[in-house]
């Protein structure tokens, strides 16, 4: 797994959310776009009811996920 602070679409400090990682310049989780999608949002919706989050930032989270999933040495 590749580590969150590679992603430069997210920031976290202590003070903000208890910690959490959120999307950088808000205070709005990243966590919170996982629930949403696994509870079956929609990436419009989500950025609806977050007006705070770009699409840029949601698929970068989103393509940053899925190549950490991918196999050590795959391209």
């Amino acid at each position: 797994m590749k580590e969150w602070s590679n992603c430069l679409e997210l920031e976290r400090a202590p003070e903000k959310v208890s910690g959490a990682w959120l999307f950088r310049g808000t205070r709005v989780p990243v966590k919170a776009l996982f629930e949403n999608l696994e509870d079956g949002a929609t990436v419009d919706e989500f950025l609806e009811w977050f007006p705070g989050v770009t699409r840029r930032q949601v698929e970068s989270v989103l393509d940053f996920t899925a190549t950490s999933l991918e196999p050590s040495g795959a391209a």
